[in-house]
């Protein structure tokens, strides 16, 4: 009887999972990306060393879904089932926002709602400049530093991915190998990073919400981040930065934002 139960489980698991789909971006690379349930289009953006699935079993996407939203996430080219080419040209002049901006072509979409978290927030804050498409916005665990073209942070990660490991980069490396991911494609997304300066954030025209964790200051102040662009909130909830995307707490914060 407990091995029927199981088989059911998985065939359901497998016949309920998101169907992986693909399209060829502006320079032909190859885009991954699942395209759940009906209505609102709202686009998630997974962060650093890390890809779609990392939304997968947090709150927020479930709620969503149940919610009625229609639920769009990428692997941002050089993670999970997208293309990782190791060419500078591959990742220059905010190729990873292109290909954002590409998908909502492909999809046929006019307007959508993007959530951020950590390294997608950074790539959302330069989407905000690019796509008016994008009606409203959360920036998850991002606080102002991303703004620095010279930020330390920035530099030290793209620095250890270039095989320059210090004693605060090691344990990223080493996930980043533990997991199978593409060290040279790492590399090259620090190297290229978007920066959006303060003077292009203060143009923003789509309502913002910032959500960060109590113990999340990795990035900067986010109340910071908050008070640049003109149509944003801030929200500060319990969790650290490894953490608080995936809580009851952040899913309600963006549901009530929406």
């Amino acid at each position: 009887m407990r091995q029927i139960l199981l088989l059911a489980l998985l065939l359901f698991t497998i016949a309920t999972s998101a169907q992986t789909k693909y399209f060829n971006s502006f320079d032909d690379t190859k885009i991954a990306y699942t395209d759940e349930g009906e209505g609102k289009p709202i686009l998630l953006i997974h962060g650093f060393i890390n890809n779609r699935k990392s939304w997968d079993n947090t709150a927020l996407k479930k709620d969503l879904l149940d919610k009625g939203y229609r639920v769009i996430i990428p692997d941002l080219r050089g993670n999970g089932d997208s293309d990782k080419p190791h060419e500078d040209d591959a990742y220059s002049q905010d190729a990873e926002v292109i290909d954002l901006m590409f998908l909502m072509v492909e999809l046929k979409i006019s307007k959508y709602w993007a959530i951020g978290y950590s390294r997608g927030s950074i790539l959302l804050a330069k989407l905000l400049t690019k796509d008016r498409r994008v009606k409203k916005a959360v920036l998850g665990g991002m606080g102002i530093d991303f703004t620095n073209p010279n930020w330390h942070r920035r530099t030290i990660f793209r620095d250890a991915f270039d095989g320059k490991i210090t004693e605060e980069t090691r344990g990223a490396v080493e996930y980043a190998k533990s997991i199978g991911a593409d060290l040279k494609s790492l590399y090259l997304q620090q190297k290229h990073q978007s920066v959006t300066s303060k003077r292009q954030l203060q143009v923003i025209k789509a309502k913002v919400l910032v959500l960060a964790g109590d113990e999340d200051k990795d990035n900067g102040d986010p109340a910071a981040l908050s008070k640049v662009i003109p149509k944003s909130k801030l929200k500060i909830i319990k969790g650290d930065h490894n953490t608080t995307h995936m809580s009851e707490a952040f899913s309600k914060a963006v549901i009530s934002f929406l």
